[in-house]
């Protein structure tokens, strides 16, 4: 499948290269490195992320110089569309208007993928979809510096929590000393991604640890974020952080649950779990998707009925197991 995107590049002219709202690292990865890549193999190319990017990841200068606005889409016409990392077409806002009019490519790594592109590659085995880009770019020859490294590990080093999640295998390890010894500064991702949280972060955790309940023996627990909560430290809702990891985190917990409202009354819902439970299943039920040990949705249902259905379904499974 690769080898047939690849052929596609080569007969596109002018490609466009998507990510999907709510942008994480493995998605802004993916879309500046493919793209930057792909403007070093001679392409026209422009990367597009048709919504807010998070204040932590614009710490990463590839990301202004690299990803734009979906406005710049409707500005700069293309033979071919790449969208990587997204599992449906809704995940890439308005991009999905323009999919009609071009031939879409699908690269991406999670298993809930609906394959809606005229060409899907799609692979749950790799960690990241930026080991996919990678090896993409590698297919067509394109020669890596550092900046290219470095935009490239950004995506494997966060979709694996820094090579700590248990989708961290050997070829994880591989591709990663690969990009390092192509250049790329590991420590730059960790100061940006690990070591930037604003003292306003901090004390939105107190109040998220707060709001915490935990159910089945504290094998689940949930929390959440209402806009009440951030305006008190004047943060905005794209830079909510996953405090979900926070909440896996805790001894004893299965399944963490996070419900961050984005915008009035609409909820963003962040699932994690920990050792066997299945998240992606459940997200997939409530219109979302994303990997077995982290998955989401998305909801305009009161919080507390939100609470209720979500726990109901998680419960469910562990009076089966």
């Amino acid at each position: 499948m690769r080898d047939k995107i690849i052929e596609e590049i080569k007969k596109a002219d002018t490609i466009m290269i998507a990510g999907h709202i709510m942008p994480d690292g493995d998605d802004i990865s993916s879309v500046s490195s493919l793209t930057y890549g792909l403007t070093m193999y001679g392409k026209k190319t422009v990367g597009i992320i048709d919504d807010e990017i998070p204040e932590y990841l614009e710490e990463f200068k590839f990301v202004k110089k690299y990803i734009r606005d979906f406005d710049c889409a409707k500005k700069n016409p293309s033979d071919l569309i790449i969208i990587v990392d997204a599992s449906s077409p809704d995940r890439v806002g308005r991009v999905q208007e323009l999919f009609e009019y071009r031939r879409v490519i699908v690269i991406d790594h999670h298993a809930t993928n609906t394959n809606f592109g005229n060409i899907n590659w799609i692979d749950p085995s790799y960690a990241s979809t930026a080991q996919m880009v990678k090896e993409v770019l590698e297919g067509l020859d394109v020669k890596y510096n550092s900046e290219l490294a470095t935009m490239n590990l950004t995506g494997i080093a966060t979709d694996t929590g820094f090579f700590r999640y248990s989708n961290t295998d050997q070829k994880v390890f591989r591709d990663a000393a690969d990009l390092i010894e192509k250049g790329a500064e590991l420590s730059k991702i960790t100061n940006s991604v690990l070591e930037n949280k604003p003292i306003e972060n901090l004390l939105l955790l107190k109040d998220v640890i707060d709001e915490m309940e935990f159910y089945n023996d504290n094998k689940i627990v949930i929390s959440h974020v209402k806009l009440d909560m951030i305006e008190k430290y004047n943060i905005l809702p794209k830079d909510i952080p996953p405090f979900v990891g926070d909440l896996r985190s805790l001894k004893g917990v299965e399944v963490a649950v996070m419900f961050n409202e984005h915008e009035k009354g609409v909820f963003h819902v962040s699932m994690r779990s920990k050792e066997w439970f299945d998240v992606s299943k459940i997200a997939f039920e409530m219109g979302g998707g994303g990997h077995p040990r982290a998955a989401g949705f998305s909801s305009d249902k009161p919080l507390e009925e939100l609470k209720n259905i979500t726990l109901l379904k998680i419960k469910e499974v562990f009076e089966k197991k």
